[in-house]
């Protein structure tokens, strides 16, 4: 068995316009069938240097889709089914602190839900698993992504705890006071439950957090608004893919057991025992647990 994978395929979930990136050939848009029903789009499927890579725009082409109404289990189900190995989330977010400004890309490292209208498990009824979140992010894939930052001048911070909040609405003032008394760092709406779904399928993840504004917290700024964001958007869409372009390179690194066990995570997980598994809960899985339901 060789120490480095043989096949990686980095996934990316990110906003639209974020596939055009210089480089990437063989492009085509790929329609995946998935039993948890209809992912936010087709996937964009092509090939960056010697790397496959498989992007999915999270509110479809258009922004079709609230953070609510995001079919995060379809998502994480068609990428398994693509054969992705590993995903880099590029996420707009607020920030809660002084020094991590607009534009300013924060490598998260743990997260709060707060998300309460969303399925959050691919397990349930019939076929019971329990994951551990401790340690959501994947640390190899944040430190490339660091390191990409710094390579390309983007403003950069490692760690940092994103809390997920439902929306759309953004926070009131005293949400938003609360949050930063909890010691969160930025604030969204997507990337819950997308990591816990990424762990259930045994798929490294890592958050890349763009800081779009202040929230509603800062005494010198304006209340959040979506002009605002939206002219911070695309000045960062064009860093996130200058990021993209600098990890590729590195996934030629990606050891084909990840140290830190994330692709490993249902081998302690599943409780239910084998003779009282739903068997359409097990049919359901084929993609996401079927190395160890099939």
């Amino acid at each position: 068995m060789t120490d480095i994978h043989t096949d990686p395929v980095l996934g990316v979930i990110g906003g639209s316009g974020l596939y055009d990136i210089d480089g990437l050939e063989n492009i085509q848009w790929r329609e995946f069938q998935s039993p948890w029903g209809e992912p936010s789009d087709a996937l964009l499927c092509g090939q960056l240097g010697e790397l496959s890579l498989v992007f999915l725009p999270r509110h479809g082409r258009g922004h079709r889709l609230s953070p609510t109404t995001i079919n995060y289990r379809a998502n994480i189900d068609v990428f398994k089914r693509a054969g992705v190995t590993d995903i880099i989330s590029l996420s707009a977010v607020g920030s809660f602190r002084e020094e991590l400004s607009p534009g300013t890309f924060v490598i998260v490292d743990q997260f709060i839900d707060r998300t309460f209208a969303r399925e959050k498990s691919f397990f349930g009824r019939g076929l019971v698993a329990h994951v551990s979140m401790a340690r959501p992010v994947n640390p190899r894939l944040a430190d490339w992504c660091e390191t990409a930052c710094r390579s390309e001048g983007i403003p950069a911070h490692l760690g940092g705890t994103y809390l997920a909040m439902e929306g759309p609405q953004f926070s009131t003032f005293a949400e938003s006071q609360m949050y930063r008394q909890w010691g969160c760092d930025v604030i969204g709406m997507t990337n819950m439950p997308e990591a816990k779904l990424a762990r259930e399928a045994e798929i490294p993840y890592c958050t890349v957090a763009m800081v779009t504004d202040y929230d509603c917290w800062h005494p010198d700024h304006d209340n959040v608004d979506v002009k605002t964001i939206i002219a911070v958007l695309q000045d960062n869409a064009d860093r996130a893919r200058a990021l993209i372009k600098q990890v590729a390179p590195r996934m030629c690194e990606r050891p084909a057991i990840c140290p830190s066990g994330d692709d490993r995570a249902l081998e302690s997980a599943l409780i239910t025992a084998p003779d009282a598994r739903d068997p359409e809960m097990v049919k359901m899985l084929d993609a996401v647990a079927g190395r160890l339901l099939l």
